[in-house]
């Protein structure tokens, strides 16, 4: 199901400017004079203190040695604040405190408590404000202020006709580049915070597409209200929709009325038919024309048909209406936090041999290489695109174990993959991109400028050797929490630091999964087998150590509660060392059928 919200802030361009401004047109602060009304209560006497001037416990107030002179809670509260008993004279207790910055609200006994005034567009702005642009030979306005359009000024007049209703009016020069940029952050915002998919809806609102990222905010209504006060505190005012479709959230955001739309999946086509042609973001041409044929509302579309609508209005009509009913897909390009470096070759004839190719994919390496330097980057995977002369493509794709921009390196890792690349009938264009990348900064050399006798780097064999294995990879063993066997090793990257090793002797070589064994000849309940066979194989013990007792983890699986291992170390005639257990313990037979397994092999 997919929802899509439509973000429409209808005063970016005057607010962006009121924010430009604000710290040079803050407010006056409150009067000192007003200081003492805003504070509360002084306790000037608070009585008789009982703590000594050398510090001490303070047995009691006065109110609390006597109990019978003690007033109950509720007598307390019934008193007026300036009446009721300081908290030194009802000794120590433990009660919530207000809020620091909370309003202190006015009792009967007191003057009415005189607070700053709010801020208003009239303290911001000294007199009205309007925004203009010039459009062919005249200056049209493109923004006003609250104040500015309580006074009659609306936004495709002209500068002169506003000035002429206004006299005391401020003019301003749009900035539409600056306002197209306060957006593009907004969106890029939005793309790391709220949604992987946002766009610019147009130069005055956002797109967000929320399939499947509502449910992170609390639900749709929540990430409205919270997306909304965001906003306010960033001083804009916003209205937001969420619909099925794009058309439908664009057009209930700014012709409903409302702050926060919400929309259920289905009703699109109900919700926006009651609204102006205007909001499906036709042409003007297409609205001159649907003036003159008398169309006002979107129902007017519903039931005319769809080759005489598409030559009165455009075709352009008829694929709006489309979108915004959901009968056509319209997809949402999402901004991109970061380009990635890239690095491209036109060729001006194709190319197929092998030479060639490698050739071309050292110049393309030496320009990427150059980019991140710029950058300070390295990256951790590359990708080559050959396009053919056909119009098909070829991809090779590696990866590193650790950043790196060392061009050998780099041309090496690529020129072991050139034999994947089928020609064709020609190569004309290369492309070589890192999509993915890591920080690499300079290091520090050591006071033996490179005599250390340090362990060298191995990154770059390990790297060749994922070039060769592929799609295996190199890894490392690594120790894991857990007292069953098979549950305490787990693989690693290649160059991950491994955790400590138990000092239980373990052996070298461990199966997958421990196998049955057959023909076992074993005295109950401590002692290791003398005879067993595996895979067709009967061996003869000659010597063994255990056993060592390893209970399951009831925590993982509820059939582990009881059951019991004993591990055996054995060593047979022909100098095989293996490693054995026995499922359970000889003398319970909730914790095993007395089986026997074969786990590893030392050696």
């Amino acid at each position: 199901m997919i929802r899509v919200a439509s973000l429409y802030l209808p005063q970016l361009a005057i607010e962006r400017l009121r924010r430009l401004e604000w710290p040079a047109r803050r407010p006056e602060p409150v009067a000192a004079s007003l200081a003492p009304r805003l504070a509360g209560p002084i306790d000037d006497n608070p009585g008789a203190c009982s703590v000594p001037r050398g510090g001490g416990w303070r047995p009691g107030a006065r109110w609390a040695r006597d109990e019978a002179q003690r007033p109950s809670q509720s007598e307390i509260d019934a008193l007026p604040v300036h009446q009721r008993p300081t908290m030194r004279e009802m000794g120590r207790r433990s009660e919530s405190a207000e809020h620091p910055f909370k309003a202190i609200p006015a009792d009967e006994s007191s003057a009415s408590v005189r607070l700053a005034p709010a801020l208003s567009w009239t303290t911001l702005w000294a007199k009205p404000t309007i925004l203009i642009a010039r459009m062919g030979q005249r200056d049209v306005v493109t923004a006003a202020c609250p104040v500015a359009l309580e006074l009659g000024l609306r936004s495709g007049i002209a500068a002169a006709h506003a000035r002429a209703l206004v006299t005391d009016l401020d003019v301003r020069d749009a900035d539409p580049h600056a306002d197209q940029a306060w957006l593009d952050r907004l969106a890029l915002h939005a793309v790391c915070h709220w949604t992987p998919s946002a766009c610019p809806s147009g130069s005055d609102g956002l797109w967000l597409d929320l399939t499947g990222t509502s449910h992170l905010f609390g639900g749709e209504a929540r990430f409205c209200k919270r997306l909304l006060r965001f906003l306010k505190r960033l001083g804009f005012t916003a209205n937001i929709a969420v619909a099925g479709t794009p058309g439908a959230a664009h057009a209930l955001a700014r012709y409903s009325g409302q702050a926060i739309t919400l929309l259920s999946p289905g009703g699109e086509a109900q919700a926006i038919a009651d609204l102006p042609l205007a909001a499906l973001r036709l042409e003007p041409e297409a609205l001159t024309s649907a003036a003159r044929f008398g169309l006002e509302q979107i129902a007017d579309l519903y039931p005319m048909p769809r080759a005489p609508l598409a030559k009165r209005l455009g075709l352009g009509t008829v694929r709006r209406l489309d979108q915004a009913r959901g009968l056509l897909a319209e997809p949402i390009v999402s901004v991109v936090p970061f380009e990635a470096p890239r690095a491209g070759r036109r060729l001006l004839e194709p190319i197929g041999t092998a030479d060639a190719i490698t050739q071309v994919i050292g110049d393309l390496v030496d320009d990427l290489v150059l980019q991140l330097q710029e950058c300070g980057l390295g990256l951790r995977a590359v990708h080559l695109t050959c396009r053919l002369v056909d119009g098909s493509e070829q991809h090779i794709t590696i990866g590193t174990s650790r950043p790196t921009r060392e061009p050998k390196h780099l041309k090496r890792m690529l020129g072991m993959r050139v034999e994947r690349i089928d020609p064709g009938l020609g190569i004309d264009a290369m492309s070589l991109t890192a999509p993915r990348m890591e920080e690499l900064q300079a290091q520090t050399l050591e006071a033996g400028l490179g005599s250390s006798n340090g362990p060298p780097d191995i990154a770059p064999l390990i790297d060749q050797l994922a070039g060769r294995i592929e799609p295996d990879a190199p890894f490392r063993l690594s120790s894991q929490e857990s007292d069953v066997p098979e549950r305490a090793v787990r693989r690693s990257e290649a160059l991950a630091k491994p955790l400590g090793w138990p000092t239980w002797k373990r052996p070298v070589r461990m199966l997958k999964r421990p196998e049955l064994l057959s023909h076992v000849v074993a005295l109950l309940p401590d002692h290791p087998p003398r005879r067993f066979t595996w895979r067709g194989t009967a061996y003869r013990v000659v010597a063994g150590d255990g056993p060592e007792r390893i209970h399951g983890e009831w925590w993982q699986r509820p059939q582990e509660l009881w059951a019991v291992r004993d591990y055996f170390r054995v060593e047979t005639e022909g100098g095989g060392r293996f490693w054995l257990f026995r499922r359970g313990d000889g003398v319970d037979e909730q914790t095993g059928n007395l089986s026997w397994f074969m786990h590893g092999m030392f050696g």
